[in-house]
C-alpha cells in the first residue's frame, strides 16, 4: 500500500508519517511547497502522478480566531481543498481519510455526541470543516471521517507547550473551565489511523484519548506532571473572550471505533505523562 499525507508539517500529519515508517509501509508526506490544495489542478497532477492507494488529509485552516475574519480563505482550504482531494482520490482509485473536528457541533448539553448526530457549528471554522466533511462524502464512498479534538504533538505549537512556557513566569493562570473536552495525544492517535486505513470499515467516527476534563483542569495536571508551581485559577468563557464561539461542550462517543473491531486510546492523563517524557528527551 502506498499513502500520500498532506500537512506533514502539522502535529497530526508529521506523526502519522511516524507511524507509517515505524511500520514500514509506503508513503510521503506533502505540505503547501508540494501543492495547493486549493488549486484543483495542481491537486490533481500531483496526486495523479504519485498515484496512491490512500489519501490521509490533515491540512486545514486551523486559526480558529482569525478564520472569523478570513472566511474566504477559510472555505477555499478547509472545504475546497478537500473537495479537490477527494476528486483526484476517486480518479486514482484511492480512499480517503478526511481529518475533521469537535466543531462541526454546536457544542450545547452534557451529552457525548454520537458520529451521527445532528451537527451544528457555531464558528466559521466548525462550518467549513463541516463543509469540507460534506465534500468528500459527496466525492467517494470510500471515506473515513475522523473527528479529533485537543490535540498535542512533538511537532508544532499547543496547549500543553502553551502552559509550560507561561509558568516559566507566571505564577498564577487564569483558564476556562467550563468547555470540556478531550485531550488528544498526536501519537496516539496516529496509530489508530493508521489501523484504520488499511481497512474497508468506511464510515464517520470521534477519535480522541478516553476521559474528559476542562481547560482549566488540563492545565493543572500539566503543571503537577511538569512539575511546576504555577497555580490555575478556573473561570468561565464569559471571562475570557474570544472573536469565535467555543463548544462548551467536546465530548464525543467512539462506541463506534469498538464496534468496528478498533482499540480505544490511553487515557489522557497517561497520554500526558507520555507526552511530557518525549518533550524532555
Amino acid at each position: 500500500m502506498k499513502i500520500l499525507v498532506t500537512g506533514v508539517k502539522g502535529q497530526l500529519g508529521y506523526d502519522i508519517c511516524r507511524i507509517l515508517s515505524e511500520r514500514g509501509i509506503e508513503h510521503r508526506g506533502v505540505d503547501i511547497e508540494d501543492f495547493d490544495i486549493t488549486d484543483a489542478a495542481a491537486t490533481g497532477s500531483y496526486i495523479e502522478n504519485y498515484s496512491p492507494d490512500a489519501i490521509i488529509h490533515c491540512s486545514a485552516y486551523t486559526a480558529v480566531d482569525k478564520a472569523e475574519d478570513n472566511v474566504e480563505l477559510c472555505e477555499r482550504v478547509n472545504a475546497d481543498g478537500p473537495a479537490n482531494i477527494a476528486a483526484a482520490a476517486v480518479r486514482v482509485g484511492a480512499k480517503m481519510m478526511y481529518i475533521s473536528t469537535d466543531y462541526v457541533f454546536p457544542g450545547t448539553g452534557e451529552h457525548f455526541y454520537e458520529p451521527d448526530d445532528a451537527t451544528g457549528p457555531i464558528s466559521v471554522y466548525g462550518k467549513t470543516k463541516l463543509m469540507g466533511e460534506e465534500a468528500v462524502k459527496k466525492a467517494t464512498d470510500r471515506h473515513f471521517i475522523v473527528r479529533i479534538s485537543w490535540v498535542f504533538g512533538i511537532n508544532g505549537a499547543n496547549f500543553i507547550k502553551t502552559m509550560l512556557r507561561l509558568a516559566e513566569t507566571k505564577r498564577d493562570l487564569n483558564v476556562v473551565a467550563d468547555q470540556i473536552g478531550s485531550p488528544t495525544y498526536t501519537y496516539d492517535l496516529s496509530k489508530l489511523l493508521c489501523d484504520m486505513i488499511v481497512t474497508d470499515k468506511y464510515g464517520t467516527y470521534h477519535a480522541t484519548n478516553e476521559g474528559t476534563c476542562s481547560w482549566a483542569e488540563f492545565a493543572a495536571e500539566i503543571m503537577r506532571q511538569g512539575g511546576k508551581s504555577t497555580v490555575i485559577h478556573p473561570i468561565p468563557t464569559s471571562e475570557y473572550p474570544s472573536r469565535a464561539a467555543r463548544p462548551l461542550n467536546s465530548r464525543m462517543s467512539k462506541d463506534k471505533l469498538e464496534a468496528n473491531g478498533f482499540s480505544r486510546l490511553p487515557d489522557w492523563k497517561d497520554a500526558l505523562t507520555r507526552y511530557l517524557k518525549e518533550l524532555n528527551s
